[in-house]
């Protein structure tokens, strides 16, 4: 895995090994990280990065919310509960030198205390497959004050729906990738 573009173009990311079953690490490849990219700057979204405060929910590596500060992003918050994710997290802003920009919540996405910051702008949302926890994630998310108002949420799983709160505006698949972007509802 690697940063596609920007400020850490080409910047090789810790590697997942064998991976840890137990921690349903999936990380989104470089392929379908590019494409993603590519649409959410290719104009139906106006430009969601360029100054954006990002929330990668169950960060695993970190790759999106590092994308997403390689391409212009002002800061991001990684949140993961697993050891090895957390791992990978704190090495890949390291390797990136985005320490700066970045930090790791080390806590269960599911249940997010109050945030005392600026809500965010751009969340990703990448659960493990099937399981419900990206809707209790971003019921988590809204309750806690994490996500703005006109904030963009691209929500992978391998069906998402739009959950109560927010409305689908969009969807792409790449293979057997299946991303849904949501607004918080008025």
């Amino acid at each position: 895995m690697r940063i596609i573009a920007g400020d850490f173009r080409g910047k090789a990311l810790a590697s997942v090994g064998k991976g840890d079953a137990a921690a349903h690490l999936r990380p989104t490849t470089d392929r379908v990280r590019e494409s993603l990219f590519n649409t959410l700057l290719g104009g139906r979204y106006g430009d969601p990065v360029t100054g954006a405060r990002v929330l990668d929910l169950f960060a695993g590596t970190g790759a999106l919310g590092l994308e997403a500060l390689s391409r212009g992003a002002a800061a991001a918050c990684f949140v993961d509960d697993g050891r090895k994710a957390q791992a990978l997290v704190a090495e890949n802003i390291r390797l990136c030198r985005a320490g700066n920009r970045a930090r790791l919540l080390r806590r269960d996405a599911t249940r997010l205390p109050e945030n005392t910051e600026a809500p965010y702008d751009l969340v990703f949302l990448d659960p493990p497959y099937g399981k419900g926890l990206g809707e209790k994630a971003l019921a988590a998310a809204l309750a806690g004050g994490w996500i703005a108002p006109e904030a963009l949420i691209v929500f992978e799983d391998s069906a998402p729906a739009a959950p109560p709160g927010f409305g689908a505006i969009g969807e792409k698949r790449y293979g057997d990738t299946h991303i849904t972007f949501l607004e918080p509802a008025p």
